[in-house]
């Protein structure tokens, strides 16, 4: 696995009409790491995504890719430096089974009529047997896609997108509409992504985010970094409290004594 800082955002600034979507934001994360992104709703996190992978340039501020300026790079290109991006609905072809929507990436020939009608290489069968194995969907290999739970199509689309081999995948929401096993299954997944790849990981969900978070959270705040730390420290942070509840720490301390010493009159 690559070394050193793998992402490296400097002073970017995004503005729409006026609007800053993303305002003086700096980050950085190292090779190997599993980073959560947190925030409030229009905090900037889709933003943030999006400026990385291309879709949005920005309009001052620069974004380092392992060691090279990602400015004006269309987003294939982008793709093909080692970034994959995992978007909040699973983009899985439904009438193909498990193993062909695996074969169609792994193919080194990208025509899909000679992936579905060709025999596949025993390197690309090995791909796709450890693909299956590590999604945890050996068992599903030969069902349709269309057949698959939610959380079963989140998971294989995160095995795609592993297949191409990205140095850095940005996970936009996963744990989303899943059922707690569900959950519990793709935050094994990611972690064991986690050893092999660096990963971003945008989540609202906060049992999920604890589940994945073994490093540093970032929490985003108005199209800026509010604040950086363990899980612990970021929801203990007064600013964070105040965010996500709209008022200070000490008037929510306050309304909890006055809440335990209301109830002990009584």
């Amino acid at each position: 696995m690559k070394q050193g800082k793998i992402l490296e955002i400097e002073n970017v600034t995004v503005s729409f009409d006026g609007f800053k979507a993303l305002n003086q934001l700096s980050f950085s994360m190292d090779a190997g790491e599993l980073r959560v992104i947190i925030g409030p709703n229009g905090a900037g996190k889709t933003t943030f995504m999006d400026v990385i992978t291309g879709k949005v340039q920005p309009t001052e501020g620069k974004v380092i890719f392992d060691g090279r300026n990602l400015r004006r790079l269309p987003e294939h290109k982008i793709a093909r430096l080692g970034i994959g991006r995992k978007f909040q609905t699973p983009r899985v072809y439904l009438n193909l089974t498990v193993r062909e929507n695996l074969d169609l990436v792994c193919s080194r020939n990208k025509d899909v009529f000679p992936t579905l009608f060709g025999r596949p290489s025993a390197a690309e069968m090995r791909t796709v047997s450890g693909l299956l194995e590590t999604i945890g969907l050996e068992a599903k290999a030969n069902l349709p896609a269309a057949l698959l739970s939610h959380g079963e199509k989140q998971r294989l689309e995160i095995g795609m997108l592993v297949a191409q081999s990205p140095d850095l995948l940005l996970v936009d929401e996963p744990a989303a509409g899943l059922t707690d096993e569900e959950t519990d299954n793709l935050a094994a997944l990611l972690l064991s992504l986690a050893k092999s790849h660096s990963i971003i990981a945008i989540e609202h969900d906060m049992e999920f985010v604890r589940q994945i978070a073994n490093n540093k959270v970032t929490v985003l705040h108005q199209g800026s970094v509010l604040c950086e730390g363990s899980m612990d420290e970021v929801q203990n942070d007064p600013r964070v409290i105040e965010v996500y509840l709209g008022q200070p720490q000490e008037e929510i301390q306050q309304q909890e004594l006055e809440k335990v010493s209301h109830e002990s009159s009584h």
